[in-house]
């Protein structure tokens, strides 16, 4: 039986120190290989079930987040899906979001100008909910800088207020313990630390779809989509799909791959792995003089003033974000201890 190192070194062979999996995640070989037999298929004019691929990422996606695939619909952004909730709010409806989330999480909410949004500090956002609040919308872990958001608590008050959440897990799903199915949406892409390609998201509804309405159903939102062709579509899926958006299938033949190999690592074990990582790099801060901004438990480690050295590192062969002056650093399942050494010992010079 294949070790958690071994599988991952048959899988990633990357040609540099890549730290940057907070804006993308490397592709696994098996990943890779699939994405080039469906390419050559098209290109051969053999015929391919992509669509079964659709589901197959589907299952999988449900399975790692702990819900049923009814419950999950496959599409390729965020921001779409918020969209889609932001249009369910009735004229009026209170969102509450977490100063300055990721914009795909809020700019919806904002776009719809008969809401009213307010934002205030993530580690506020439980006590900030009120009788008349309707959504919280926030994302589990933050990009700019890994603070983990306090779920359960957020999850308790909106429930004793009666408000509805939402979860952007882009930045969580793929480490983090993430019971999922206890929100009310959870959206995610998965080309960052669930290492698909880009092109493919997913949103968890409820199991009574949570009042949201199709707006931009299409063929494949029917019960048979290949019945759904032509003219409105006079049955929608029962289930989650009916928010489909019409699948990137190439992408989707490779995201497949990846998120059967998360299955096969294990969440559990990809976050210890991830997150030893993480507080090797923040000791190894500390004993250079830096302090790192605060993000217990998180493999994305934002560090102030070292952003503008983004370039050089790049340049030496090692991948990090400058985000808003910040160097931030994200440790996943194919870094090593010697990675977080050499990024240290560049700092250091």
């Amino acid at each position: 039986m294949e070790t958690f190192e071994t599988l991952v070194r048959t899988e990633f062979a990357p040609k540099n120190t890549y730290l940057n999996t907070a804006s993308t995640g490397l592709l696994p070989a098996r990943t890779v290989a699939a994405m080039h037999t469906a390419v050559e298929s098209a290109a051969a004019g053999r015929p391919t079930d992509m669509f079964a691929d659709v589901e197959a990422a589907r299952a999988s996606f449900a399975r790692l987040a702990g819900v049923t695939a009814g419950r999950v619909a496959a599409g390729a952004s965020v921001a779409v899906y918020t969209g889609l909730i932001a249009a369910s709010l009735p004229e009026g409806a209170e969102v509450l979001t977490a100063e300055g989330d990721f914009s795909s999480v809020v700019n919806p909410f904002h776009v719809r100008r008969d809401l009213k949004v307010r934002s205030v500090p993530l580690e506020q956002i439980a006590e900030a909910v009120r009788p008349g609040t309707a959504l919280v919308a926030v994302s589990a872990a933050q990009s700019a800088d890994g603070r983990i958001a306090d779920l359960s608590a957020i999850r308790a008050a909106a429930q004793e207020h009666g408000a509805r959440t939402y979860l952007d897990a882009s930045q969580a799903a793929g480490w983090l313990d993430l019971d999922a199915g206890a929100y009310d949406y959870v959206a995610a892409v998965a080309f960052k630390w669930l290492l698909c390609p880009r092109g493919v998201a997913f949103l968890i509804v409820p199991e009574d779809l949570g009042g949201l309405s199709p707006l931009f159903a299409g063929w494949v939102a029917g019960e048979r989509p290949w019945d759904s062709c032509y003219g409105p579509v006079d049955e929608l899926a029962h289930s989650a799909r009916r928010f489909d958006e019409s699948p990137a299938l190439f992408s989707y033949a490779g995201a497949r791959r990846s998120l059967e190999l998360l299955e096969e690592l294990g969440v559990d074990t990809v976050r210890a792995h991830d997150l030893a990582l993480a507080e090797r790099f923040r000791t190894g801060l500390t004993s250079l003089g830096h302090e790192p901004l605060p993000a217990p438990a998180s493999p994305i480690v934002s560090v102030p003033g070292l952003g503008a050295r983004q370039g050089e590192l790049s340049g030496s062969g090692i991948e990090v974000s400058d985000r808003a002056g910040n160097l931030r650093a994200a440790f996943h399942l194919y870094n090593t201890p010697e990675d977080v050494d050499r990024l240290l010992a560049a700092l250091a010079g």
